[in-house]
C-alpha cells in the first residue's frame, strides 16, 4: 500500500477433561484456513492460544468444541480465571495439523465457535475513539493484524466490504491475537454510503493514500476521524477517494516507498492516538 506523501525539505484442566475424542466437523461450511477442515455453516475453527482464551472469554461467543492436547490444557487453565466454560476434549497433536491446516500454528487448540453477530454502525458510535474502514483489503492476516492494532489504539471497529473482503477464520483471528473478541468487525454492502453516514455522524473521513498532505495526528485533536485505507498495491478506489473528505499520506524515510496495509493501519492509529 503506497503511502508515501512528497518529500518535504527540512480451574484445574482434569476436571473438564475427556478421554482422546475424534472432531467431527461438518463439510461445506467456511474454511478455516488453507488445507483446513470445513466447519459447519456460521461457525469457524479457531486456533492458537490468545484467540482461544479471548473466545473463551467472551460471553457473546457461542462456544461448541474444544479439542486441546495436554500440555495446551494446562497451560490454558492457568490461564482462564473462571475454568473452562465448556468441556475440553484431549486430542493429538496430529489431529489438530489436519483439524487446522499444515501451515496452522495453533499451540496445541483449537475451538468451534459460532460466528460473531456485530452490533449496528449507530451501536459503535455511541462509544468514543476513530473508526477503521477497509477498502477491498483481502489477507485475512492483515485485516486480523488491523485488528489487533485497532484494539491496542481504541479504535471502536473496523468496517469493511462484505465483497472481496476475508470471512472470519482461526487464521484472521490467529492473526488479530484475541482482538476479534474485542474491536467489532463490521460488514457492509456499500462503502461509499457508509462514509457519507460517518459524516453525517460528524466523523472526519481521511483516506490513508499517497497524493495528500502528512497525517498529522494533533490537526485532528478536536474531530473524530475515520481512516480509510485501501488495498496494497491498488490503494484506495477511485469513488472511495472521492467519498474522503481529504487525502493523506505517513511521514516516511526516502529510503522506503510504502508499507505493508496492517503496519500503515498501526503507525497512522498511533497518531490519532498519541494526540489524543
Amino acid at each position: 500500500m503506497n503511502m508515501r506523501t512528497p518529500r518535504r525539505r527540512g480451574a484445574s484442566p482434569g476436571a473438564h477433561s475427556a478421554s482422546s475424542a475424534r472432531a467431527t466437523p461438518e463439510r461445506g461450511g467456511r474454511r478455516g484456513g488453507r488445507g483446513a477442515a470445513s466447519a459447519p455453516h456460521g461457525t469457524c475453527w479457531l486456533y492458537g492460544l490468545h484467540a482461544v482464551q479471548a473466545a473463551l472469554e467472551n460471553p457473546a461467543r457461542k462456544l461448541r468444541q474444544l479439542l486441546v492436547t495436554a500440555e495446551a490444557q494446562e497451560s490454558l487453565a492457568a490461564r482462564l480465571e473462571g475454568g473452562f466454560p465448556i468441556q475440553a476434549v484431549r486430542a493429538e497433536r496430529a489431529q489438530l495439523d489436519a483439524l487446522c491446516g499444515p501451515d496452522a500454528v495453533h499451540q496445541g487448540m483449537a475451538l468451534l465457535a459460532d460466528m460473531l453477530t456485530p452490533p449496528d454502525l449507530d451501536t459503535v458510535l455511541e462509544q468514543p475513539g476513530p473508526v477503521l474502514v477497509l477498502d477491498q483489503v483481502t489477507d485475512p492476516r492483515n485485516v486480523g493484524a488491523i485488528l489487533r492494532s485497532a484494539a491496542a489504539f481504541g479504535a471502536v471497529a473496523v468496517v469493511m466490504q462484505d465483497r472481496n473482503a476475508p470471512d472470519e477464520t482461526g487464521t484472521l483471528a490467529r492473526a488479530a491475537s484475541g482482538a476479534l473478541e474485542i474491536v467489532p468487525l463490521i460488514r457492509v454492502v456499500n462503502l461509499s454510503r457508509v462514509l457519507d453516514a460517518l459524516k453525517a455522524r460528524g466523523l472526519w473521513v481521511v483516506g490513508l493514500d499517497a497524493g495528500g498532505g502528512v497525517l498529522d495526528g494533533a490537526a485532528f485533536h478536536q474531530r473524530r476521524v475515520a481512516l480509510v485505507l485501501g488495498a496494497e498495491g491498488a490503494g484506495l478506489r477511485r469513488l472511495t477517494r472521492e467519498h474522503c473528505d481529504e487525502i493523506a499520506g505517513l511521514a516516511m524515510s526516502s529510503q522506503m516507498e510504502s508499507l505493508n496495509v496492517s503496519n500503515a493501519a498501526a503507525v497512522a492509529l498511533y497518531e490519532m492516538f498519541r494526540h489524543r
